[in-house]
């Protein structure tokens, strides 16, 4: 099956693009709430304060939203998000001179972010076949690249067109559509998770599940690192378009890369396996950034790292899918988002530091020590995973009694 008859999957392509269009306020916040504090005159060190908080606020949220979700279904849960995130994004942009408003509005804005993300993962499963469900989450890594792409444009047409506090309501109308567009689906209103066990841990009781989205910390700490040195790479040499044009390329090449991964419906290799594999083709394309070369041969570092990133991250997918204990899904899904967000968070912090007191090489030296550590643990973990893989995708096999 080609992307274009997965697409036609009935509510495919509704739900992948609702979720695009209602994830779009997170990549603008990161670039609307500082256009709109600074425009208002607040200092630095404040819009840092909020950016922080809107950040930490879903990373804490996420799981917790996610737990909900498998409790009482994704509508109620998704429709009232979308509601408190646009008033949090309302409260911003009505109180952008007042730092205590700024700050409650922020906190909302970010703690009701819809669990669009771990919604779409786990309903991938109800509408499309198994043997094209790699395929799916592929075409789901790849085309969020979009999101980092669109969220910063549509804040510069906002801001080009009316004002940063413009792209503050936008943002709040953005994720109430996309969210409305999924959540009135038949497969979201009609999916329930599994009964669970009644525990607090949830889908952590999975050692293995654990093992591999610690892992995946390694990941965003390299992400986030990435977004810092193409900065200070930027001041040093002169390329059309900056910082900007080589985060582009970055996505465009994860873009590609999920694209061909997916269309590979047979893969030899197990897929934790294949983690630990694309894991370490990841950092190797990483340490060559180190080289910091010429913005030519940068250019194509960029596209390199991108076309490992998607694929890395459709086969964990795979595996967090098949890991996670029943009726805990949608909870381990969050769980992914939630570490690859803080590491990535963990990596620009730390990078900032590495670039004021060792300069630029050193500072692309964290990203490989984040993928390091995400290699490292694979490895060790390679055999429980493999082995729980398996375990699980021959107990999804055995039909229900």
């Amino acid at each position: 099956m080609s992307y274009v008859s997965l697409l036609r999957s009935p509510h495919a392509a509704r739900l992948l693009l609702g979720t695009l269009v209602g994830r779009l306020p997170s990549a603008m916040a990161a670039v609307a709430i500082p256009l709109a504090l600074r425009d208002a005159g607040a200092p630095y060190g404040f819009i840092g304060l909020a950016v922080g908080a809107f950040a930490i606020a879903a990373a804490v949220a996420g799981p917790l939203l996610g737990r909900l979700v498998d409790h009482i279904g994704q509508p109620l849960v998704l429709l009232g998000t979308a509601v408190l995130a646009g008033c949090g994004f309302v409260v911003i942009a009505a109180a952008v001179d007042q730092q205590a408003g700024v700050l409650v509005g922020a906190a909302i804005a970010g703690a009701a972010t819809p669990p669009l993300e771990p919604c779409l993962r786990a309903l991938w499963p109800e509408i499309v076949d198994a043997e094209e469900l790699e395929s799916a989450y592929a075409l789901d890594s790849a085309s969020q690249q979009l999101i980092f792409v669109g969220g910063p444009l549509i804040v510069a047409g906002c801001v080009s067109v009316a004002s940063p506090v413009g792209a503050l309501w936008a943002a709040a109308l953005l994720g109430l559509t996309g969210v409305l567009v999924v959540a009135t689906a038949a497969p979201a209103r009609a999916w329930r998770a599994p009964a669970r066990q009644a525990d607090w841990l949830g889908p952590m009781r999975s050692r293995s599940l654990v093992v591999l989205l610690i892992s995946l910390t390694g990941v965003g700490v390299a992400i986030g690192t990435l977004n810092v040195v193409v900065v200070a790479y930027a001041e040093e040499h002169r390329l059309p378009g900056g910082a900007p044009t080589l985060l582009t390329l970055n996505a465009f090449g994860a873009l590609i890369g999920g694209l061909v991964y997916g269309a590979v419906h047979r893969w030899p290799v197990p897929p934790a396996r294949r983690t630990l594999l694309l894991a370490v083709g990841l950092a190797v394309s990483y340490a060559l950034l180190c080289l910091l070369p010429a913005p030519p041969l940068m250019a194509c570092l960029m596209l390199l790292t991108g076309l490992f990133l998607a694929p890395t991250l459709t086969v964990s997918f795979v595996l967090v899918g098949e890991l996670a204990p029943t009726g805990t899904v949608t909870e381990a899904f969050a769980w992914l988002v939630t570490l690859m967000t803080s590491g990535s968070a963990l990596g620009s912090a730390a990078v900032g530091l590495v670039l004021e007191h060792r300069g630029p090489t050193w500072a692309a030296a964290c990203g490989v020590l984040g993928l390091t550590m995400s290699v490292l643990i694979l490895l060790a973990g390679q055999s429980r995973l493999d082995s729980d893989q398996r375990t699980e995708t021959k107990a999804s096999a055995v039909p229900a009694a």
